[in-house]
């Protein structure tokens, strides 16, 4: 029996811990969002209406664009106006990048999705004055060079931008730069992210890879003041050899636990990263903020290797699970995390294939775990659900939402509550179950993982029910 009473201290799940990331990168943005406005594939101003749906109904937070690696090596002013420029995209694929999709049609995509602007910008092959003339351009209201330029190409008002980050990864494909190098240029590019409108931008610096803890120190040390959150990258790959990922699907029973252990990792990485930070911002002002994480496979056979497109397994959903309670647990300094990526790249939300689309099991968890957003952290005693467990609880008032997941392939896990008050209302119980472990969505069959009803014992205070094995449920309840 697991006993739920609130914090002492109340802590707030940041719905921002479950926004996403889109770059240019293989069929993410062309297909996979954008399908232009002549398209026969229904949309709204170019962008793809069945992907918008979905994601509304997930409520996605916010959107990081336009990379990633790309990042470093776009040029925005090449995506505005009537007469785009394109370029190769020699991140990925070496394919031409038309830029047809630029920064109009990202305000676009997050307006129709209700969702905040997360932009990373160029460090690497860009210059001051560059950075300096975009965020003029989204955000100034008057008659100034670049805000003129935006009423020209026809947008009368600034938008609303909230996130700015200053540079991707760094200290590889965005300069192969050393942390004090960067962290001096950090400081200077950061002074041009000027606050045009009543709502400043927070700026986000690029931080370490993995356990890089010399990249934290130095940057928190030498700019910590002059930014609003510090970036963390961890990808979960089975076999940790990046030459040699592993599979994503037909994997066997040793592929799926190294992998859970390999996503296990993040909370160690999290909980060393938070203790240097807390020695320079011991009042947690500045966020960690995870925008790159999920699994990296080998690609599906038959694809180009720089798209990056793999399946999403049931196993993919337990990743996702277990990361979100990880980021959950810290969330006194996580405030935002971006799962790589949005549609069609590494752990994706979205599979498209021309005007077909399905949603992974991933999306399914992502769907499970919406009612924590904004909600207050109820804590848990570490491993009250025993070494296969998981679990996120939370309450807004007198709404109490758990979330478990049974990471066994050969157990049931039952799970027992005690809350505070008597159940007036079971207001949801769904499931995310799989015949087996590496079972998927196809277009073929694209409900093959989906949610289903969970079964809920109600007596008074107290709520219980079992988990199958490899499987993620949520439950939300109102207090009588």
């Amino acid at each position: 029996m697991i006993r739920l009473a609130p914090a002492d201290t109340p802590v707030t799940l940041d719905r921002r811990i479950q926004g996403q990331f889109a770059e240019h990168l293989g069929r993410c943005i062309y297909e996979g969002i954008w399908v232009g406005r002549d398209s026969e594939i229904a949309n709204k101003n170019g962008i793809r209406t069945d992907v918008v749906q979905a994601l509304r109904h997930i409520q996605v937070p916010l959107v990081r664009w336009p990379g990633g690696c790309f990042a470093d090596e776009y040029h925005w002013l090449k995506g505005v106006g009537p007469e785009r420029q394109p370029m190769v995209n020699t991140h990925w694929g070496g394919v031409v990048e038309p830029n047809e999709f630029g920064t109009h049609e990202y305000f676009d995509l997050v307006n129709q999705l209700d969702a905040e602007a997360y932009i990373c910008g160029n460090v690497g092959s860009g210059t001051v004055a560059e950075m300096h003339d975009w965020v003029e351009y989204m955000t100034l209201d008057s008659t100034a060079p670049m805000a003129e330029l935006r009423k020209h190409h026809g947008r009368e008002q600034p938008w609303k931008l909230e996130w700015f980050g200053v540079g991707n990864e760094s200290w590889g494909c965005g300069g192969n730069m050393l942390p004090l190098h960067y962290a001096n240029l950090y400081r200077q590019y950061q002074t041009y992210v000027r606050q045009y409108g009543p709502e400043r931008v927070a700026r986000i610096a690029c931080g370490p890879n993995a356990e890089d803890y010399e990249w934290t120190e130095v940057l928190m040390a030498r700019a910590g003041g002059h930014m609003d959150g510090l970036s963390l990258h961890y990808y979960t790959l089975p076999t940790t050899d990046w030459s040699a990922k592993g599979v994503a699907t037909g994997f066997d029973e040793y592929g799926w636990y190294e992998t859970l252990r390999q996503t296990r990792r993040m909370d160690e990485l999290v909980t060393a990263h938070s203790r240097i930070m807390d020695r320079h911002d011991p009042h947690k002002r500045v966020a960690l903020v995870i925008d790159e994480w999920g699994t990296w496979y080998d690609v599906e056979e038959g694809t180009n290797p720089g798209f990056l497109y793999q399946q999403n397994t049931q196993r993919d959903a337990m990743v996702a699970a277990i990361n979100l309670n990880i980021f959950h647990r810290h969330a006194d300094r996580v405030r935002m995390t971006n799962i790589a990526q949005m549609v069609n790249v590494l752990q994706s939300m979205i599979l498209t294939d021309g005007a077909s689309m399905i949603t992974t099991p991933t999306y399914h968890v992502f769907d499970l775990y919406r009612d924590h957003q904004d909600a207050e952290y109820v804590p848990t005693p570490s491993g009250a659900l025993g070494p296969d467990g998981e679990l996120t609880v939370s309450r807004k008032g007198d709404d109490w939402t758990i979330s478990a997941a049974n990471t066994s392939l050969g157990r049931e896990l039952p799970a027992e509550f005690e809350l505070p008050r008597g159940v007036g209302e079971l207001l949801r119980a769904q499931l995310l179950g799989s015949d087996a472990p590496d079972s998927h969505n196809t277009f073929d069959q694209p409900d093959a993982v989906s949610l289903t009803d969970l079964a809920v014992r109600v007596d008074g205070g107290r709520v219980s029910f079992t988990l199958p094995p490899h499987a993620v449920a949520t439950v939300r309840v109102r207090l009588g």
